[in-house]
């Protein structure tokens, strides 16, 4: 199966409401208990934060969808300047 993702893009669980969006980590090695096959190009570990906790996990790719809107793992949050000409 072709890889659908690289490190460092930004996906998200399909059909699920409130996943958190996560970054890519890398493709990982998941051998099948019944075959005993290994597969190196399917199964993806992200990563996302919660509370300030980094939180990790593999996912199946085909059940993650790619961001279009990619963004850093902090938000930050910029305030206008406020301009004064006196």
């Amino acid at each position: 199966m072709p890889r659908k993702f690289k490190p460092g893009d930004w996906v998200k669980v399909k059909r699920k409401l409130n996943a958190p969006e996560m970054q890519v980590l890398k493709y990982v090695s998941k051998k099948d208990s019944i075959f005993g096959l290994v597969d190196n190009d399917s199964y993806l570990e992200c990563v996302w934060y919660k509370s300030g906790e980094r939180k990790s996990e593999v996912f199946h790719q085909n059940k993650l969808i790619k961001m279009i809107e990619t963004g850093g793992l902090f938000k930050t949050f910029l305030t206008n300047p406020k301009l004064s000409l006196t």
